[in-house]
């Protein structure tokens, strides 16, 4: 049965009010049952937490979400809000951060709106789960530095919390935070998703589109989507329209052009970075694609044409 946030014990923590706008803090706490905090008139800032263990329950104007390990909940301002340790968890150990957020994440988030200003990003693979904690001690580490030598992330005590004051310990803690969350949203599964397409392909489309130069085969492939490579292909080809090595060397092919219009790069380099082992093998089939080979491409077509 779902718990009201309005039925559980909250109990205000010493330092953790809402910070003034404009200030970076962040912090890691690990709180047992009966640990909250209520803003009847929210906050001023964002709020990010990272659960890396227990459970926690969030509330923000009439939505109601429950935070697992790997799940980053984030809290935009102005909304009332409260938060508790997990009625029937033990405990609630997770990071926060309470910051300005950069424009630049409002299209990240997104997808991951939940309603009355509250993102759940979740599930995040739990291989980047280090990673994500990494760049959260990092934050804490940079909102503290000085100026002086370099940023201490594991000097301090694990509960401490770190105000970043001046303007050079505000954007390192910024920056790692926007680690955070750009993984964190590049890696989960947005709540609705494209029709029509298996989350299996979407991956796979994923994975060629950040590296077409990797060595990625149909086997490989299928292995990271979790698949037999016959019912992969089989799969992706039904649903894309087109074979899995096909849609492979269109992305190199693409990439391969954007190597040619924007860098100073041989032909021997380009075919190399964009995964084909052979250069004569890549300007053969960027002949056929785009009607030139490479260095004609390069010479005539430079901020001319989108492939």
């Amino acid at each position: 049965m779902p718990v009201r946030a309005d039925d559980l014990p909250v109990t205000a923590t010493p330092g953790d009010p809402s910070p003034p706008p404009g200030l970076v803090v962040v912090g890691h706490f690990d709180q047992g049952p009966g640990y909250g905090a209520n803003r009847p008139l929210g906050s001023d800032s964002w709020l990010f937490t990272w659960t890396t263990g227990g459970q926690g329950r969030l509330r923000q104007g009439a939505t109601e979400v429950r935070a697992d390990p790997g799940d980053l909940v984030v809290l935009a301002p102005g909304v009332p809000h409260r938060y508790t340790t997990e009625p029937a968890a033990r405990h609630w150990r997770f990071w926060w951060a309470h910051c300005q957020a950069r424009p630049t994440w409002t299209p990240w988030l997104r997808p991951y709106d939940t309603g009355d200003g509250v993102y759940v990003v979740a599930p995040v693979p739990p291989a980047l789960h280090e990673r994500v904690e990494a760049a959260f001690r990092r934050m804490r580490a940079d909102a503290r530095w000085a100026g002086l030598g370099q940023p201490a992330v594991t000097a301090h005590a694990d509960h401490e919390i770190a105000v970043a004051h001046g303007t050079a310990a505000r954007e390192l803690a910024l920056g790692a935070l926007e680690e955070a969350v750009l993984l964190t949203t590049a890696s989960a599964r947005p709540p609705t998703s494209e029709s029509g397409v298996d989350d299996r392909v979407r991956r796979a489309q994923e994975l060629i589109a950040a590296d077409p130069g990797a060595p990625h085969t149909v086997r490989s492939l299928a292995g990271e989507v979790a698949l037999s490579a016959s019912r992969f292909a089989h799969l992706f080809t039904e649903q894309v329209g087109q074979s899995p090595m096909r849609a492979l060397r269109e992305a190199r092919l693409r990439h391969a052009a954007r190597l040619l219009e924007g860098t100073g790069l041989s032909v021997e380099r380009v075919a190399a970075a964009s995964g084909f082992a052979s250069p004569f093998h890549f300007t053969r089939v960027f002949r056929a694609r785009y009607g030139m080979p490479p260095g004609a491409y390069r010479d005539g077509m430079h901020g001319t044409m989108t492939p």
